[in-house]
């Protein structure tokens, strides 16, 4: 996997640890967000 230099416009942004959820992972956002677009990032590899 190659670093890649990304710009985001946005209105909000957390940082979060995802969380483990049976085989795949979850990350808790407001409430305010559901059904809004966001977008995630990976920052570690």
């Amino acid at each position: 996997m190659k670093e890649t230099k990304i710009q985001l416009k946005g209105f909000e942004m957390l940082e979060k640890q995802v969380n483990k959820s049976g085989n795949s992972g979850r990350v808790y956002v407001p409430v305010e967000w559901v059904g809004k677009k966001i977008k995630i990032v990976l920052l570690e590899k």
